[in-house]
């Protein structure tokens, strides 16, 4: 008979990232990768965040055809499915969104930021330029634990033994994929880091908001 006293573990304050491989990827990928890259080559970079690199304007829904659609179609499914209302039922919001193009060469990133005024924001690959297959490669979307580093700081060898427990008071990294999509609340601090390749790293980001 066991000794050990039982209790109930109650995962507080717990932040969403989603990610999801899209089956359709590499057929999304064949058409918006040509788009944004005639568009890179017409238009100078807005830069809000940039480290380097290339940033369109926020419509790319509006020039870059049929699969930049599909995508916000799919954000937007995704986003319903993981949203609730405060009593924890289900809502089908009619979501607002932006969408914009980035291209990441040698050397590139993006600094800590978040998206105001929206809810949920996401990411899409188009062309991992090679760190999907070559880890080393940098270029890794990193998120900052917005619960501060108090507990790594005191005692960076313990963590806590929960899903998601073992990068608290760290960052956590998602390693970009062509065809993935990584969805997280657009509140969260998060950075890409520098792309160390030799290809190209190009990615698509949006907002949904009410």
């Amino acid at each position: 008979m066991s000794n050990q006293l039982a209790f109930d573990t109650v995962a507080a304050f717990a932040t969403p990232i989603l990610v999801v491989d899209l089956p359709d990827g590499p057929q999304l990928n064949a058409a918006l990768m040509p788009a944004l890259l005639k568009r890179e080559q017409e238009q100078p970079s807005k830069s809000h965040s940039t480290l380097g690199g290339w940033q369109s304007t926020w419509d790319v829904d509006k020039w870059a055809g049929p699969a930049a659609i599909k995508l916000l179609a799919i954000g937007r499914n995704i986003a319903n499915r993981a949203t609730t209302d405060r009593a924890g039922k289900p809502v089908a919001v009619m979501w607002q969104a932006n969408m914009w193009g980035n291209v990441n060469r040698s050397g590139h990133g993006n600094e800590f930021h978040s998206h105001p005024g929206a809810f949920w924001s996401g990411v899409y690959y188009v062309d991992d330029g090679g760190i999907a297959a070559d880890p080393s490669l940098g270029g890794e979307l990193e998120f900052m634990d917005p619960r501060g580093p108090a507990p790594a700081m005191y005692a960076p060898h313990l963590a806590f033994a929960l899903p998601g427990g073992l990068s608290v008071g760290t960052n956590q990294t998602i390693v970009p994929k062509a065809g993935r999509l990584v969805m997280f609340p657009s509140w969260m601090l998060h950075q890409v880091r520098p792309y160390r390749g030799t290809a190209q790293r190009i990615s698509l980001a949006f907002n949904l908001s009410l």
